[in-house]
């Protein structure tokens, strides 16, 4: 599963990427899109490095800044569909990614501290 889970954040940063290269290109767009990169690279760079964490306490570590990120990539999203910068079924569909990513690492952090 980790691996499946490495490559479907690997291919949700792509498509960030690319979503964000088709927006208009203003000031304002062009910080939100610059924040949404940063925390979705940050997901799947974090979730491989945890999983070639030392200890049990260094995995748990990276998911918590997993599920911070996969937060913050999910608040620049709201905040590009709510402006109207980019409300297109593209957007909607990179949402419900990534809920589904925070529901998925949210578990994970809940069974770790079981």
């Amino acid at each position: 599963m980790e691996k499946d889970l490495e490559l479907r954040t690997k291919r949700f940063a792509l498509a960030i990427i690319k979503f964000t290269a088709s927006l208009p290109h203003r000031r304002e767009v062009d910080v939100l899109a610059r924040q949404l990169l940063r925390s979705v690279t940050s997901i799947g760079a974090n979730y491989r490095e945890a999983n070639r964490g030392v200890s049990r306490a260094d995995f748990a570590n990276k998911i918590g800044t997993v599920q911070k990120e996969a937060a913050e990539t999910q608040y620049w999203l709201e905040l590009l569909i709510e402006s109207a910068f980019a409300n297109n079924a593209d957007a909607i569909t990179l949402y419900k990614e990534s809920s589904e990513l925070l529901a998925i690492f949210t578990a994970i952090g809940k069974n770790l501290k079981q």
